[in-house]
């Protein structure tokens, strides 16, 4: 009799066994896919910590235009411009929260010829032409409608509207060319993982179509709206409810974003030490990017941007450096 019970105690962890393989292989071919392009082939890589021309301190925002690269030298308070060979071209900015001056710039955009800079520590955008002369200032520091508390990350529509993410508001805030208050998405100061809300958005971008791309920086995920701001979708993790992996599609903080001329998305994924790129309804299609200070590896990639000819740029947090990629032929 003991024998027996003994025997059908095993086939039920049997059982419980195999179901929770066959659960997890459904789990993984559901939440985890596979690759649909060969990853990028990195090109070369430039700078070191430093204060220097051509040197960083904590590089956080990169964007490309005209053939030249953007970067926002976060703690030395500068933009640096360089070829998209890495040639360095020309600096402006200094540390200060007055007109041309920077409190930690962040995810740079560029749309008509004038470079839109976040300042995460004076809580504004400023604006810039290309050759670094300031042009205006959007934004004051709190809570209110047009109000910032850090924000990341900026997108601008075709007529110049902007779209910011305000990170510590746990919100998305549309604002016209002038800076007056339109409306936002996300509820001040309260994370959710709601659809349409927030944890801690990092950037924006827009397609041109005019649908508006979100990183849901902790929130591990991206979101999508249409151009009226209804919500489309979203992706990054199971049902993508802030849940953080180091899967396929999956995130461990999404600090920026950027969109190629097909209206691909790439992201950098923070601690995932990579970056992933996937078709603008989610699908994920490659990653590129391992942990290191090697050719080729990334140390916290903070940014993102992509140039006409597909050619991919990353800014290399803790390895003080940028890196260019570019599709496998």
């Amino acid at each position: 009799m003991a024998m027996i019970k003994a025997r059908t105690a095993l086939k039920i962890l049997w059982l419980f066994v195999v179901c929770l393989a066959v659960l997890a292989a459904v789990g993984w071919i559901a939440f985890v896919p596979s690759a649909k392009e060969p990853p990028y082939v990195f090109v070369k890589a430039w700078g070191s910590k430093g204060a220097g021309p051509g040197q960083f301190n904590d590089p956080t925002g990169i964007t490309v235009a005209n053939g030249e690269v953007f970067v926002a030298d976060s703690r030395n308070g500068r933009i640096q411009v360089f070829g998209s060979d890495g040639n360095f071209k020309r600096v402006f900015g200094k540390p200060g929260d007055k007109s041309g001056e920077l409190g930690r710039p962040m995810n740079l955009t560029i749309h008509d010829g004038e470079l839109y800079v976040p300042e995460y520590f004076n809580d504004r955008i400023q604006v810039f032409d290309l050759n670094g002369t300031p042009k205006r200032t959007i934004g004051s520091s709190g809570d209110g409608p047009g109000q910032f508390s850090a924000p990341g990350g900026v997108g601008v529509g075709k007529n110049g509207e902007l779209y910011v993410a305000d990170f510590y508001g746990q919100r998305v805030q549309k604002l016209r060319a002038d800076g007056a208050f339109v409306r936002q998405w996300g509820s001040t100061g309260q994370k959710s993982h709601a659809d349409g809300s927030f944890t801690y958005p990092t950037d924006v971008a827009l397609d041109r179509m005019g649908n508006i791309y979100v990183a849901d920086g902790y929130g591990n995920r991206i979101e999508v709206f249409n151009p009226d701001g209804a919500f489309l979708r979203k992706w990054g993790g199971p049902l993508a409810r802030g849940i953080y992996g180091p899967f396929n599609g999956w995130f461990t903080t999404a600090t920026a974003i950027a969109l190629d001329p097909q209206g691909n998305l790439f992201v950098s994924d923070f601690y995932n030490h990579r970056v992933q790129k996937f078709a603008a309804d989610g699908t994920f299609l490659t990653s590129f990017g391992t942990k290191g200070a090697n050719a080729g590896q990334f140390d916290h990639p903070i940014a993102v941007a992509v140039a006409e000819d597909g050619s991919v740029f990353v800014a290399d947090f803790f390895n003080d450096r940028i890196q260019k990629w570019q599709p496998k032929k």
